[in-house]
């Protein structure tokens, strides 16, 4: 099994908890897990010791050296609805990390960054990662039907191509020097009038053809966004990664509960979402 010994079990203790809405940011001392992380990385965390199954929940970010993790999740089932009532000190099961992560190319020196939804923590996580090395200049574009899990404000940062409308940010992105612009149909302050692929069309759209041939996208969300990205970057030609959300019952390639149909060369095959993917070549997936 080619993920033995990749993927850890660990009795976590949560260190904080915070509300934003239905919206929930989650921190976990997983040292071994906060290790061993990438961008695109998942786990599967017991909720209540009253629910048998884990549920799976993508990474935010990883303290790696102070061993703590955060995962953002919204509470809609009976799992997410017990597991708000976890408080810090108290001690929740879990697996991790699991699946295949992002890989940025550096001949690509422009990520685009687009999460929609609770699809915006493995951007925050990539954009972690981009930072660290010079050679990138990410620029991260979120969507929400649901107030954001953070206060924006006007970015710092101009980003030429954006509509000049289009000024919230993310703060914690902001202050590591990373531009982000936000949209919504909910009228939030400051936030671009639509869909978050539009946004990212205008950008695109803005920019001279041998600064698109330094754009690679890396994409999480809901399903229609996913595949509205693929075809955004399709029609620009663009390389296209993205994360798939599948319900998961073991989460660790055993059940095959999260199979998708994905082209390959020898044509379709079923390949399982939380150990061959979640990330994806855009190209690849049936949407």
């Amino acid at each position: 099994m080619k993920h033995r010994g990749s993927i850890h079990v660990e009795d976590t203790e949560v260190l904080s908890h915070e509300a934003h809405g239905d919206l929930h940011v989650l921190r976990l001392h997983a040292p071994k897990t906060a290790a061993a992380a990438r961008p695109g990385s998942f786990v599967h965390l017991s909720c209540d010791a009253a629910l048998p199954m884990r549920r799976p929940f993508s990474i935010m970010r990883s303290g790696r050296d102070a061993g703590w993790i955060d995962i953002l999740y919204r509470a809609l089932g009976e799992g997410t609805r017990l597991l708000t009532q976890r408080k810090p000190g108290e001690r929740l099961s879990m697996i991790g990390p699991i699946g295949q992560p992002f890989v940025p190319h550096a001949e690509r020196s422009r990520p685009l960054l687009i999460g929609g939804g609770v699809g915006m923590p493995p951007m925050v996580f990539l954009a972690d990662e981009l930072r660290k090395d010079a050679r990138y200049r990410p620029l991260v574009l979120m969507g929400s039907e649901v107030p954001f899990p953070f206060r924006a404000r006007p970015s710092q940062i101009v980003v030429p191509g954006i509509p000049t409308q289009a000024i919230a940010a993310m703060p914690l992105l902001d202050d590591w020097g990373i531009p982000s612009r936000l949209s919504s149909l909910q009228g939030y302050a400051g936030c671009f009038e639509g869909y978050v692929t539009d946004l990212a069309r205008a950008w695109l759209g803005a920019l001279s053809a041998d600064e698109r041939a330094q754009v690679e996208i890396f994409a999480c969300g809901p399903h229609p966004m996913l595949a509205a990205t693929a075809r955004l970057a399709s029609k620009f030609g663009l390389p296209c990664q993205v994360s798939l959300e599948e319900f998961m019952a073991c989460a660790v390639g055993g059940c095959a509960g999260c199979a998708v149909r994905i082209n390959t060369l020898q044509g379709p095959a079923m390949k399982r979402v939380c150990v061959d993917g979640p990330v994806f070549d855009a190209t690849v997936v049936q949407f």
